[in-house]
């Protein structure tokens, strides 16, 4: 038996399943009140409650609402496409998951270090388009059809500024690792990619700012996230591609867009605010067991998600819906040539600068 265990093969087999279920598992618990926070907020702008019934302070309201689900029955449409309607958001919440393989929470702490980490989460991201495409269609009526070619539409168009935004934080870092970018953004707070990148970068404050504000936008819209959720806009498409799903599949579909909004919001983290450095000097943790000083930095690096949250969840408060030739104005004639111009900023300061 040890010897199995010894075999090389053996023991990365078994410690990349049980990191995979340890990020799985840290999501889905993460989601469960987060997805609380997001209702609470919204009660607090709105000056109400919010749940506070289930659970002291409400606290087990989300784990209530997942039994609902799954109790109820699965209702498929006769006209629908059964397979194709089921298929969705299994495939919706495969791709939300699979994102996180490459996300570091602290040194070492990471699923798949790969070298071209960002390649990876820009390739998931665009596939996670083809769930909301496929429930749309599979489910047989306009409204879903309807919300689904909005959603496409709206998440490809996001997706460009995206990937412009996060070249300038590429030419920063110089890899495309996320641990090698977190890496470089270590010590003082200045050394974050949103200040420019160290003290030698600060004319690029004003353009990494920009970057910065520009992506947490377009993360809103290719989330579907408030101001921006018309593809499941209650006033014209009464859900979306979501209207003729009920029981654990509508559940499915949930779980992936508040999976892909935490892993927006960690990724604003990880590209602008240092991941896990906590803006100064962690020499001090050389004295700690390794795994408190990785715990340390992993709870910082939470603590951001968080904030970034609290961000998603006051722009879904107070930020009144946009109209969908406004939202495709905005990602075309605005982010689309505004993002060209950062990048060629970052550019030429990378090689004409005096760090150069």
């Amino acid at each position: 038996m040890q010897a199995f265990f010894a075999n090389p093969a053996v023991s990365w087999t078994l410690l990349t399943t049980g990191g995979i279920l340890l990020v799985v598992i840290w999501v889905l618990l993460s989601l469960a009140f987060l997805l609380l926070a997001d209702r609470k907020i919204w009660a607090g702008v709105q000056m109400r409650k919010g749940p506070n019934v289930v659970g002291p302070f409400g606290l087990l309201q989300s784990f209530a609402d997942f039994f609902k689900f799954v109790l109820k029955e699965i209702v498929i449409p006769a006209g629908a496409d059964k397979v194709v309607f089921i298929l969705a958001p299994l495939i919706s919440l495969i791709l939300a998951f699979v994102g996180w393989a490459v996300v570091p929470f602290a040194p070492g702490w990471v699923v798949s270090n790969l070298n071209v980490g960002i390649l990876y989460l820009l390739a998931m991201s665009s596939l996670g388009v083809y769930g909301i495409i496929m429930g749309g269609w599979a489910s047989n009526s306009k409204y879903p059809f309807l919300g689904a070619l909005r959603s496409a539409a709206q998440m490809v168009s996001y997706e460009v500024s995206i990937g412009l935004i996060i070249i300038t934080v590429i030419l920063l870092a110089g890899s495309m690792n996320l641990s090698t970018i977190v890496e470089k953004q270590s010590g003082w707070i200045w050394n974050w990619n949103v200040f420019g990148g160290g003290l030698n970068n600060l004319v690029l404050l004003p353009v990494m700012v920009v970057a910065m504000g520009m992506f947490y936008i377009s993360a809103l819209a290719e989330t579907n996230r408030p101001p921006f959720d018309l593809p499941e806009a209650e006033s014209e498409l009464v859900a979306g591609y979501q209207v003729e799903y009920s029981s654990t599949p509508y559940l499915l579909f949930m779980v992936a867009e508040y999976s892909n909004i935490v892993l927006m919001c960690a990724m604003i983290s990880v590209l602008f605010f240092g991941g896990w450095n906590p803006g100064f000097p962690t020499d001090f943790l050389s004295s700690w067991h390794p795994f408190a000083a990785n715990l340390f930095l992993a709870l910082v690096f939470y603590a951001k998600i968080c904030f970034w949250f609290f961000m998603f969840a006051m722009a879904k408060a107070i930020v009144p819906r946009y109209r969908y030739d406004q939202l495709m104005r905005l990602g075309w004639k605005v982010f689309l040539p505004t993002s060209l111009v950062l990048v060629a900023a970052v550019a030429a300061w990378r090689v004409f600068g005096p760090a150069a």
